[in-house]
């Protein structure tokens, strides 16, 4: 039995979801990102969202949560991955590519779904790997915009401020970096 799994964002989150389910009872043929696959063929979907759900995971039912779900992962990767460095390369393209589904209906049905807009998601995820690269003291600011596929590096603070209201300097000052995890954005 095969089932997906919301807010796994890390090899970490693998490892707490096969440890907690084979503790719980159940036998895992594979766990990945988003999903996990067991022997039994019907298990428990009550015990199943209780022992995800008291780890901070959720499990999806909806054939629209699971493709929810995948964008997150599918966006959150990306950016993650530094393949966005062409700036020619656009998000909507890319979601069309990689789930077969016209960009209109993807947008529409993350709207639906989530308390934002995909692009708002995607611009806070790129504002969180931002953050981490200013904690980290990595980049030049030009570094960052050109592997987050901004056209400049205004175009890269001015989206920071808007989203942070401090500028990429500022923030860069600040003691205390309030970051998110991914799977809070």
């Amino acid at each position: 039995m095969k089932i997906a799994i919301k807010n796994m964002v890390c090899q970490r989150c693998v490892r707490v979801v096969k440890e907690e389910l084979e503790k719980a009872g159940f036998h895992t043929l594979s766990v990945s990102l988003g999903e996990a696959e067991l022997k039994e063929e019907n298990a428990d979907p009550a015990k199943l969202a209780k022992v995800l759900a008291d780890n901070g995971f959720e499990l999806l039912e909806e054939k629209s949560a699971r493709l929810i779900n995948d964008i997150k992962h599918f966006v959150t990767n990306l950016i993650r991955s530094g393949k966005l460095e062409d700036g020619h390369l656009k998000f909507s393209k890319l979601l069309e590519e990689e789930f077969h589904k016209e960009y209109g209906y993807i947008s529409q049905l993350f709207t639906q779904s989530e308390s934002s807009t995909l692009e708002k998601y995607i611009i806070a995820q790129k504002v969180e790997r931002v953050k981490e690269w200013l904690a980290y003291d990595e980049l030049t600011l030009s570094e960052m915009a050109n592997r987050l596929g901004y056209s400049s590096v205004a175009y890269l603070s001015s989206q920071f401020k808007q989203v942070t209201g401090f500028t990429p300097s500022e923030f860069k000052k600040l003691k205390h970096h309030s970051r998110k995890g991914i799977d809070e954005v």
